[in-house]
């Protein structure tokens, strides 16, 4: 009996294995094709057969090609948010954290995946507000913590934060776009230093 239970339990794992495998691969084709295609010249049976798997199974684990791209829009997002922290982090002073979270921010714009699935087609095929909800959750909650913490400390001015870090939010997807078509990250990167200065309580 005990060997019947664990010959259930096996199968299973291994079932709930093969399924996050299987979702996880097409997570993997539906990424590098919506990154190198966009949204609406990619086919969801064609991200399947590419993944190795069955139409059905597609559609069993994302139901649309659109839930297949939320999921790959979460994922990318999430990514990002984790490279601006970690970039962040490798500075003591807050200062310092906030210049290297926004210029990770803008580097960004020269990743494929984030220039063509976060930036150009995110907004339009999910909406704005599920797309402004995505980036809340992760770049943008970080530049309001930093923020938040910037003004505590008073090395800017004590202020609300939701306000200015939508501006600098919206100011950073603009010129992050605008390094992704073809502009200069360095100079952008020099216009982000200027903005940011101007915040600075005199010392």
């Amino acid at each position: 009996m005990r060997n019947g239970k664990g010959g259930a339990h096996a199968m299973a794992v291994n079932r709930a294995e093969q399924r996050a495998a299987t979702r996880q691969a097409l997570l993997a084709e539906g990424r590098r094709r919506f990154a190198a295609d966009g949204y609406h010249h990619v086919v969801l049976a064609e991200v399947a057969r590419a993944a190795g798997v069955t139409k059905g199974a597609a559609y069993h684990h994302f139901d649309s090609k659109a839930g297949l791209f939320r999921a790959v829009v979460a994922e990318v997002q999430h990514e990002l948010g984790e490279r601006v922290a970690t970039a962040a982090e490798r500075h003591e002073d807050l200062w310092g954290q906030l210049r290297a979270g926004c210029r990770a921010f803008l580097a960004a714009g020269t990743d494929p995946a984030v220039r063509q699935i976060l930036l150009v087609d995110a907004p339009t095929v999910l909406g704005w507000d599920e797309w402004r909800a995505l980036d809340e959750e992760s770049s943008a909650r970080h530049l309001a913590e930093a923020l938040t913490a910037l003004a505590a400390a008073g090395i800017i001015a004590d202020q609300p934060v939701e306000p200015l870090a939508r501006l600098l939010s919206g100011a950073m997807n603009e010129a992050a776009l605008w390094i992704a078509r073809g502009g200069d990250p360095q100079a952008a990167e020099q216009a982000l230093d200027r903005l940011l200065a101007g915040l600075r309580s005199p010392t």
